[in-house]
């Protein structure tokens, strides 16, 4: 394997590795021989994962910690550094959004949009991140050596084009707008990565931004699809691997003189 690329043995984190995007990240990562840590914030049974995941293998392992709470993600780092030792990288994945499908009360207009769910959204999204970054990422500062890759996304970058939703209160006769939440929390990720990227640029802990356009889900409303992808240069949504290349060059020494920018990989949805 290209020295380039090569994660193997390195012990790498990874948030919301349940997830979509998640799951493939860690698979690729794993694939490649790293010792990969899945941090969740509820345990789930092993053998309910075990068609999805390597539950059996010695370079896998679940730790329970939600990151909003930073004594949990304190506890899960020590169980790493217990198991392989101070990671090597970090992906910080773990987020929430809000689809098409999501109920009026969470999904109108930013005049009526609930406090309750703005906080839940940035909290999750934007204050775990940087709780993450604070417990991991200093454990890499302190041994000199580490990569962050922090997942944002193009409506981190750029305000939703909302047209792409009307056709859900022609149909419905509810509309749907896509909320400030989500934007403003992935935009908050765009500077921590630049302060980060900074920060802790002489004690040898890159921190990368990777700016994801929309994956394809088979439970996505068609119309959504169609408003989606003729908006889009390359005509399609993602698929969930096709993010893979990117992590695993911005984790792995390929990219070893980048930090404190962001890598977009988005189709060419950015490039109108």
């Amino acid at each position: 394997m290209d020295k380039l690329f090569d994660l193997k043995d390195r012990v790498i984190v990874v948030t919301g590795g349940l997830g979509q995007i998640g799951r493939e990240f860690v698979m690729e990562l794993h694939g490649r021989g790293a010792k990969v840590a899945v941090l969740n914030r509820r345990m789930p049974d092993k053998a309910a994962i075990a068609d999805r995941y390597p539950v059996d293998s010695e370079n896998f392992g679940l730790f329970k910690a939600d990151i909003t709470r930073k004594k949990e993600l304190q506890d899960a780092l020590a169980a790493v550094k217990e198991r392989w030792g101070i990671p090597h990288g970090l992906v910080n994945n773990a987020g929430i959004d809000t689809q098409p499908s999501a109920p009026p009360e969470v999904s109108g207009p930013f005049e009526f949009f609930p406090e309750e769910v703005w906080r839940e959204v940035v909290d999750i999204n934007l204050t775990g991140t940087f709780l993450t970054c604070q417990v991991f990422g200093g454990a890499m500062a302190e041994a000199g050596r580490g990569s962050i890759v922090n997942v944002g996304s193009i409506y981190g970058l750029l305000s939703p084009i909302q047209d792409i939703y009307a056709y859900k209160k022609e149909k419905t006769g509810v509309p749907f707008i896509k909320p400030v939440a989500y934007s403003a929390s992935k935009s908050g990720l765009t500077n921590l990565t630049h302060y980060l990227g900074t920060y802790w640029a002489k004690r040898g802990v890159r921190v990368n931004l990777l700016v994801p356009s929309g994956v394809g889900r088979d439970t996505q409303d068609a119309e959504f699809v169609k408003n989606y992808t003729e908006r889009m240069p390359i005509g399609r949504m993602a698929r969930a691997d096709e993010y893979n290349g990117a992590v695993v060059f911005l984790l792995a020494d390929a990219s070893i003189y980048m930090t404190g920018t962001q890598l977009v990989v988005d189709g060419g949805w950015t490039a109108w």
